[in-house]
């Protein structure tokens, strides 16, 4: 890995802190079925602009810790999806604990996104763990979630302008950043009708040091899954 320049740590954190990851599957963990074990979900909320998503998902019908394993897709509204900006995320969700109706599930999932401005493109790798605890019936449900999601590794390529107006011998490549990391909390909740779920989810972002926060420190989406 390369040193980073301090213009360079500038940017890592730009891009980190208005990158935050809120478009995750919200699951109704009481109502699931054998019969359906694809889950086709898509998404819009709003973080730094309005942002879209679409996903799917395959349940792994393990005894008392049911398991969707999935990926999905976002990017921010109006940019073209061939050479702008994006967002992947690959994983899964399992319910570790059931008392009645409330439950207790976790998340893991890798995440690869690709950002640019007038500087820079960015390429980053990351991880997203999260936590949720909810009360769960079949027609509604309501949780609380906890997660951090943390950048690992960024590869920049800086723009000719930047090379011109700003710093002429930046380096170009894979960067390991000191820093880059959000805390982010809320409620999430939905109804059930059928094979359709329609999902809510708002919180708040606190930056790793837990006394920072981003420009917009809420974060809000908007739902719908699918089971088929």
């Amino acid at each position: 890995m390369k040193t980073v320049t301090i213009k360079s740590i500038i940017i890592i954190i730009a891009f980190v802190f208005s990158q935050n990851i809120i478009y995750a599957q919200v699951i109704n963990w009481k109502n699931i079925s054998t019969q359906n074990k694809h889950l086709l979900h898509i998404n819009a909320g709003v973080e730094y602009g309005a942002i879209a998503g679409v996903g799917y998902h395959h349940l792994i019908p393990i005894k008392r810790f049911p398991f969707w394993i999935g990926g999905e897709f976002s990017v921010p509204s109006g940019n073209q999806l061939a050479d702008d900006d994006f967002k992947v995320r690959l994983g899964g969700q399992i319910k570790i604990v059931e008392f009645n109706h409330f439950q207790f599930s976790a998340r893991v999932q890798g995440i690869a996104r690709r950002y640019h401005n007038q500087s820079v493109r960015l390429f980053n790798f990351g991880s997203d763990l999260a936590g949720t605890m909810g009360y769960y019936r079949k027609q509604w449900f309501l949780g609380a979630e906890a997660g951090f999601d943390k950048a690992i590794v960024t590869h920049f390529k800086h723009t000719d302008w930047f090379k011109r107006n700003i710093y002429n011998n930046v380096q170009d490549g894979w960067f390991q950043p000191a820093t880059g990391g959000n805390f982010y909390y809320g409620l999430q909740g939905g109804f059930s009708m059928n094979k359709v779920d329609i999902t809510v989810k708002a919180g708040k972002v606190l930056q790793q040091d837990f006394k920072s926060q981003p420009l917009l420190p809420f974060y809000g989406q908007v739902g719908v899954n699918f089971r088929f």
